[in-house]
């Protein structure tokens, strides 16, 4: 029988008019501004004329029509072609379309970013398909396995970098623990630096065997092989002792901050809990005080009110006094910068959870460059240092008290009183 009775359940596919019309537009904008650069392009070489005064750069029709994934879904897109009667091989390369350009760039950081949040690569397609529509081309498990691959040479070929014109002003040292495969005295360690002019980078990445002190050295050495000769002025961490001891061997010239975040968790994690709250008050009057005098007297009360009833905890504390005040030497613009490791911490949240949820399976070489991909794409928001431009002071050597520039004449003053 050529009838059914079987009547289809299935509801066809309802388009989006409003994402129609932004796909429209959006692909109008991009031929708009492909024909402004054709346009340069010809403007550029209106000079050149052939025998008979034509111009001899002209345009000759279009490519064939391609498409684009982007995050309204599939755009066509159509680059134009030149003719050369000049014979100098003129050719119009669009760099808003760049040749064998597939998706967006946007996207491009999305899939790293889907992977260290904890989707599997066989599930890419399915989670893109109410992004980018449900046929979305080159999404398959496969593409991103060749993906994988290819950050994995970028990272190898960011660790050989030049940094022989660099300068990092202040450097946040930190060791992450991601178990990569099950192995819980690995960890990566990490280096962000800020440069002169106040922009934050990621400086290096490697994995060592726990916070040691070969470990951190042997990367300092590493980096000192790739040309960084001036070391930093302020070396912000934890309490790891491996990182200190590195940093006294090859940065001696550097001052130590240690992080208050961690300090606090340390100190608060000895304590009961119905005693934290009240405890986490006094630890922020220190840091919070306008001057290290001050910082010093709360200091010495917290330990005064604290000290009899629970010692390990205000021990603890009182460990690393020096270090903790450290940032009353530098400009007080800077101080929410460099009190505290974060630029670490609030990036790695992510690949702790990448983690979790992958169950430790991660290879060491897929974990580092995962790593280094996500804050290749992180370090692009970072915003620079307040008050940057007062990092040439610190460079130069210009001491500073409780945040605030010591002049010359003053220090004279003082010395003949």
């Amino acid at each position: 029988m050529s009838n059914s009775n079987v009547v289809s359940l299935q509801k066809p596919a309802l388009s989006d008019p409003l994402q129609d019309i932004l796909k429209e537009g959006a692909r109008q904008l991009l031929e708009q501004a492909v024909r402004a650069e054709l346009a340069e392009l010809l403007e550029q070489h209106s000079s050149l004329k052939t025998e008979d005064g034509k111009s001899a750069v002209v345009r000759n029709g279009y490519l064939p029509e391609r498409t684009i994934q982007t995050g309204l879904g599939d755009i066509s897109v159509r680059v134009p072609k030149v003719r050369d009667r000049s014979g100098q091989g003129i050719k119009f390369h669009s760099q808003l379309i760049p040749p064998y350009l597939k998706k967006t760039k946007a996207i491009e950081e999305f899939l790293p970013w889907l992977y260290l949040r904890g989707i599997s690569t066989g599930y890419f397609s399915e989670a893109l398909s109410h992004l980018l529509g449900p046929d979305a081309p080159g999404l398959s498990a496969a593409t991103i396995s060749r993906l994988k691959k290819d950050w994995i040479y970028d990272f190898q070929q960011w660790q050989k970098r030049d940094l022989s014109k660099k300068h990092y002003v202040y450097v946040w040292a930190d060791g992450v623990y991601t178990h990569v495969r099950q192995d819980s005295k690995l960890c990566l360690l990490v280096m962000i630096g800020s440069t002169e002019d106040g922009k934050k980078e990621l400086i290096g990445l490697m994995d060592g065997y726990r916070e040691s002190i070969d470990s951190w050295a042997e990367w300092m050495l590493g980096l000192q092989g790739q040309g960084l000769k001036q070391p930093p002025k302020l070396v912000i961490g934890d309490g790891a002792m491996g990182l200190w001891g590195a940093v006294n061997e090859q940065w001696p010239q550097a001052k130590h901050q240690r992080c208050w975040v961690h300090k606090m968790a340390n100190v608060l994690n000895q304590l009961p809990k119905s005693m934290q709250p009240k405890v986490k008050v006094d630890l922020q009057n220190i840091w919070m005080a306008e001057s290290k005098n001050a910082a010093n007297k709360a200091f010495d009360l917290c330990l005064k009110k604290y000290q009899a009833k629970y010692p390990k905890a205000m021990d603890t504390l009182e460990k690393d006094r020096g270090s903790m005040l450290a940032f009353y030497d530098f400009p007080a613009e800077h101080w929410g910068h460099i009190r505290t490791t974060n630029p670490i911490e609030s990036v790695f949240a992510t690949v702790r959870h990448r983690g979790k949820r992958t169950k430790n399976c991660g290879s060491r070489e897929t974990t580092l460059s995962m790593t280094f991909k996500l804050i290749e794409t992180a370090q692009k928001r970072w915003r620079k240092l307040r008050g940057y431009r007062l990092l040439a002071d610190v460079i130069q050597g210009v001491k500073f008290k409780d945040g605030e520039r010591i002049e010359k004449n003053t220090e004279q003053s003082q010395s003949v009183a």
